[in-house]
């Protein structure tokens, strides 16, 4: 049957030669005119790309794709419309028309055994029916925000997230947990402690040869802490590059769990009684080559520019909590028993800092936001810490990067928090803000108020990042 078909199926090392050439276009910011014909005229001439897959986010972080067939997309590409109104946290029903325009730029080619022969992977950006970047996108947000930054100042922005995730036996095992009541480990190795060919190790492998393959620039992998728990670390990149990869490594590490019959868990707390998962955010700023964070002579050789970020994060750390522990789980993982990032502290050393300083170079140096959950939206993430930590007030309190400060231990005090701040309603604007605070309302309301101490079936049922349109409506 394939032989019939014939549908596009590249090598990985030439799908890697390709990623790679398309990201250094990106970075090096090509005109976009000319990589959307270099694009189209690709499309045009590879006769085995069936269809293209359209991806984009929700407000939540959920990602959504839409496959269209490559002659349709080719005469339709500056007209693609779908229903707002289907999508959480977007457009209501009486404004429910929405456009995606292509972000060619972030272009993928794809290995066939994971997302299927002859399909190539294109970002998408939502726009309003005025022609607008709609501001329910965080992407396009995010992608405005880096480029008028880039104009104004000249700055860069620069993150590489370390996305830690759990795989469990079974398919679909988030989905059933209301059924079990339990995930079931693959592996009890634990820390850097995996056999190689055992389930854990070779899931850990084949992801990461479709991130090489996608042009990630990888680093290192490992077992985590936890039993069954993972980290596949890839280099930086500049912000929007950096949010995009967040995605595709979630996807990725999803389907291929699938295709072994497993389940890659990005829930933050999914089993009590060990680590939970974290989204460490590692952040820079360059101007001109140069990395604004670095400093030979400063305190842990940290700059006075790169303080000020700190400080204003540290500031704002309690209106931003729910940005970046956006789910009712993921208060179980800001546990001070487990190494939990939940003191509004800064340090070098303290892992119980939701700041710390790493080790670094003139071309390393950085920040470490490590109180970030999994499921948040790598988007909004992005965009809430670079903005506070460049635009936000520094707060008057004695001490302010060793004060005895906490975030909060429930959702319910994080909503507060975000609903009150003049600073979240200045990053998102009124309506944003409030249709993102009623979603994560509605997730917390469906959910007993107290954690205690199990894991209940609601908070995994109505995840966002589980849950399902009947089974939402339904309740």
């Amino acid at each position: 049957m394939n032989e019939l078909r014939k549908f596009l199926m590249l090598p990985y090392d030439e799908l890697e030669e390709l990623n790679l050439r398309a990201k250094e276009q990106r970075q090096s910011r090509v005109d976009p005119g000319k990589i959307r014909e270099e694009r189209l005229k690709y499309l045009t001439d590879t006769k085995p790309i069936k269809a293209v897959t359209v991806l984009f986010s929700d407000l939540e972080g959920r990602l959504h794709m839409l496959d269209y067939d490559k002659k349709f997309l080719l005469k339709s590409h500056e007209n693609l419309t779908f229903d707002g109104s289907s999508i959480r946290g977007f457009t209501a029903q009486r404004e429910s028309d929405l456009r995606l325009g292509l972000d060619w730029s972030a272009f993928y080619w794809v290995p066939a055994d994971v997302f299927g022969e002859g399909k190539v992977l294109v970002f998408g950006e939502v726009i309003d029916k005025d022609g607008k970047p709609y501001l329910g996108d965080m992407r396009g947000v995010l992608k405005g925000y880096a480029d008028a930054l880039r104009k104004k100042e000249g700055f860069t922005l620069n993150a590489a997230n370390e996305i830690e995730g759990f795989l469990f036996n079974g398919a679909d095992a988030e989905r059933h947990f209301h059924e079990t009541g339990r995930f079931d480990y693959v592996n009890t190795g634990g820390y850097y402690h995996s056999l190689p060919s055992d389930p854990l190790r070779r899931f850990i492998d084949s992801v990461a040869e479709v991130q090489r393959a996608l042009g990630f620039q990888n680093e290192k992998d490992h077992p985590e802490v936890a039993p069954s728990q993972f980290e596949i670390n890839y280099g930086y990149a500049e912000v929007v590059v950096a949010a995009d990869q967040i995605q595709l490594y979630k996807l990725t590490c999803r389907q291929v769990a699938t295709q072994m019959g497993l389940s890659a868990s990005f829930l933050p707390k999914p089993v009590v009684g060990v680590n939970g998962s974290g989204m460490h955010t590692n952040v820079s700023v360059s101007k001109g080559g140069k990395n604004l964070m670095w400093d030979p002579q400063g305190e842990e050789m940290l700059s006075a520019f790169g303080w000020s970020f700190v400080d204003r994060i540290l500031s704002h750390g309690n209106d931003i909590c729910l940005i970046l522990n956006p789910s009712v789980n993921a208060y179980r993982r800001l546990d001070p028993h487990f190494e939990a990032p939940n003191q509004l502290k800064a340090s070098a050393v303290d892992r119980g800092s939701m700041i710390r300083i790493p080790i670094g170079n003139e071309r390393s140096m950085r920040t470490e936001v490590r109180s970030v959950a999994p499921d948040a939206n790598p988007y909004m993430t992005l965009y809430a810490i670079f903005r506070s930590g460049l635009e936000g007030q520094i707060a008057k309190i004695a001490n302010l990067r060793q004060a005895e400060r906490y975030l909060p231990d429930n959702i319910y005090v994080a909503l507060e928090d975000f609903r009150k701040s003049a600073w979240t309603t200045q990053l998102f604007g009124e309506d944003v803000k409030g249709r993102y605070a009623d979603l994560k309302q509605a997730s917390a309301d469906r959910c007993p108020r107290l954690l205690g101490t199990f894991v209940k079936a609601p908070e995994v049922q109505y995840h966002h990042e589980v849950y399902n349109q009947y089974l939402w409506n339904k309740f």
